[in-house]
C-alpha cells in the first residue's frame, strides 16, 4: 500500500526535509539534523507535524458510558475542555492503544496512535453499544504539535484565546490564525507547549504563519 501524505507533506519537501515513511505515511524524519532541531525545542520552540495520528469521535446519548466501557480511565471525571491520558485493553488485560480522551461540549474526541489508527477503530466498532455513534475523522484533520518554552508567546501573537489560562491536560476550542482549531495544552516533549487541531484545508496557511509568529526565537 501507497504511503498516505499529510497536508503539510508539500510543505516539507519544499523546505528540504528528509523524508521516510512511518505507519503508513510520508513524515520528515529531520530537516537539518536532528541534534540541532532536539536543541531548538529544548531552549526555544519547534514545531512537528503530528498528522499521522488518528482522532476518533464519540457521539450519542451513550457517548460517555461507551467510552468507559472501551478504555480504562473514568471519563466521567473529565469536565468540558478536559483530556485524560488512558488507554485501551482486550478482555484479558492486554493493551490495544494509548491513547488521549478529549470531552467537548457535545461529544468525545480519541485522539490514538498512527501506525494503530485502523486496528483501534475496528475494536472500537467491533464493541460499540446501541446509542453511540463513532466515526474515524483522522483524514479531515492537521495536527501540529508547537513545544518549548517559548511555544505559547509564539502562538499567543495569533489567537485571542488566553493561552496562559490553559491548564495541563485541558483545551480550548477558538480561533488561531483566523481558523477553528482545538488548542491543547499537551505533548510529549517534556516541554512547555501545545497541541493544534484543525481542518486539513488550512494545512499549510497555519503552519505558515507559526513559523513566521516564531521567527524572533530563530
Amino acid at each position: 500500500m501507497e504511503a498516505k501524505k499529510t497536508g503539510l507533506y508539500d510543505f516539507h519537501v519544499s523546505h528540504g526535509a528528509k523524508m521516510v515513511e512511518f505507519a503508513g505515511f510520508w513524515m520528515p524524519v529531520q530537516y537539518t539534523s536532528m541534534l540541532e532541531e532536539h536543541k531548538k525545542v529544548r531552549t526555544t520552540v519547534g514545531v512537528f507535524d503530528v498528522s499521522h495520528m488518528g482522532e476518533i469521535e464519540v457521539r450519542g446519548p451513550k457517548a460517555l458510558e461507551f467510552v468507559n466501557y472501551i478504555t480504562i480511565n473514568d471519563a466521567s471525571k473529565l469536565e468540558v475542555n478536559q483530556a485524560q491520558y488512558t488507554a485501551m485493553c482486550y478482555p484479558d488485560g492486554g493493551i490495544v492503544d494509548d491513547l488521549i480522551c478529549y470531552r467537548r461540549p457535545d461529544h468525545y474526541l480519541l485522539v490514538v496512535n498512527a501506525s494503530n489508527t485502523d486496528k483501534d477503530y475496528a475494536w472500537i466498532l467491533k464493541n460499540k453499544m446501541e446509542g453511540a455513534e463513532v466515526k474515524n475523522i483522522s483524514d479531515q484533520i492537521t495536527q501540529i504539535a508547537v513545544q518549548g518554552k517559548d511555544a505559547e508567546a509564539t502562538l499567543q501573537k495569533l489567537t485571542d484565546v488566553d493561552l496562559s489560562a490553559i491548564k495541563f491536560y485541558w483545551f480550548r476550542e477558538g480561533e488561531l490564525a483566523g481558523v477553528p482549531m482545538i488548542i491543547s495544552r499537551t505533548g510529549y516533549t517534556g516541554e512547555p507547549g501545545f497541541e493544534l487541531y484543525f481542518d486539513k484545508k488550512y494545512s499549510m496557511e497555519i503552519v505558515e504563519k507559526v513559523f513566521e509568529a516564531g521567527k524572533e526565537f530563530d
